[in-house]
């Protein structure tokens, strides 16, 4: 019989075991998983262990939770298997490596990406990564396999799925690289901004202020938050008090008023409200771009007599995250900082109340860091 691997094991509780055995063949943790429809809890699972000899075993350092976590809790993700581990959003270390992931070694501090990738397929080499068509590809973790609400995560396909944080860099830092922060810059990216342009971002939830930070590195013009929320709309004025804010409900004179073509040159809805599709483009200028980032919990109509003559261009979701070594760069050179976002803090054993927290948006939550 071969040898079992030997690694070196650092316990939630910070201590190390010194055995030559592989523990995930032995030892649990908790796991915060997908009961069914409407039902999240905190459970007893193994200790994930690797599969494939592209697989990465993380230790979890620090997660967070994301309203598509809120998504999956309500039955808006048909392809979200129960019995899953939720949660996409985590940073970590290397415990482990399967032996076809180069680049990296044990005790490497790592971002997780939300995607998962193969890197060789058609869509991959054309960075539609979200597009993969490995059996992994797209959005798995924390959907249709174990995600990193938990203490360990499994990582397919590790060589695109993780990336190796800074020295510099803090856990907290980095913490959104993978996820929202990556949605963001995607966002920005297809947007195709200009510095002549006026652009309009509806919703000021974590997803927003993220895409928020990216579309400020293209200097456009002007840059139009919209967002319900009083609370929210404080948050971005204090922190970004060149941003020009406006309600729903008075978004589109609004942006008539401070644009130069009759609308705004690029509109980002990141909100996925009731009507926030219909405003995002009756905002836009004629032959505008707008970039549909949210998710929505019901089918959206595209009323199409109505916008006759417009000539809008639509580009829709899901992230190609695929850029998170030049995000994290960024981050290093001071140019991303989405710290402010973390609101709240809580352990994972107190997660069910975090969850409930931030469903209700109580007490100015943004973001909630999870430690395990």
């Amino acid at each position: 019989m071969a040898a079992l691997p030997r690694i070196n094991i650092i316990f939630a509780d910070g201590h190390q075991s010194p055995s030559g055995r592989n523990p995930s063949l032995y030892s649990s943790m908790k796991a915060y998983t997908y009961i069914d429809k409407g039902r999240f809890g905190l459970i007893d699972k193994p200790k994930p262990a690797i599969l494939e000899p592209t697989d990465a075993l993380v230790r979890v350092t620090l997660g967070s939770i994301c309203t598509s976590d809120l998504h999956i809790k309500h039955g808006s993700v048909p392809r979200a298997v129960p019995g899953i581990t939720v949660g996409h959003e985590m940073v970590g270390v290397v415990e482990e490596l399967g032996s076809e992931v180069k680049g990296f070694r044990e005790g490497d501090r790592v971002t997780v990406n939300v995607e998962t990738f193969c890197g060789e397929c058609y869509f991959c080499r054309h960075g539609y990564v979200n597009n993969c068509t490995s059996p992994h590809g797209g959005w798995a973790l924390g959907c249709r396999i174990d995600g990193g609400q938990a203490e360990y995560v499994r990582v397919p396909l590790a060589q695109q799925g993780l990336n190796r944080i800074p020295d510099g860099v803090t856990d907290e830092q980095a913490l959104f690289v993978g996820d929202i922060l990556a949605t963001g810059f995607w966002a920005a990216r297809i947007s195709e901004i200009s510095e002549e342009d006026t652009v309009l971002i509806i919703g000021a939830g974590p997803t927003g202020i993220c895409t928020l930070l990216c579309v400020m590195l293209k200097h456009p013009k002007r840059v139009i938050v919209c967002e319900q929320s009083e609370e929210r709309r404080a948050f971005v004025n204090e922190h970004y008090p060149d941003v020009l804010l406006t309600a729903p409900g008075e978004c589109h004179d609004f942006v008539l008023r401070h644009s130069d073509h009759q609308g705004a040159d690029r509109v980002l809805e990141v909100a996925g409200g009731k009507d926030t599709f219909q405003l995002a483009w009756q905002c836009a200028r004629p032959n505008a771009v707008v970039t549909v980032v949210a998710l929505y919990d019901e089918s959206q109509i595209l009323p199409l007599p109505q916008m006759y003559g417009k000539n809008l261009i639509f580009k829709t979701g899901g992230v190609d995250g695929c850029d998170c070594e030049e995000i994290l760069r960024l981050i290093e050179e001071g140019k991303i900082d989405t710290t402010p976002l973390i609101t709240h803090r809580f352990p994972l054993s107190r997660i069910a109340e975090a969850y409930e927290l931030f469903e209700q948006k109580r007490d100015g939550v943004i973001k909630i860091a999870v430690t395990p």
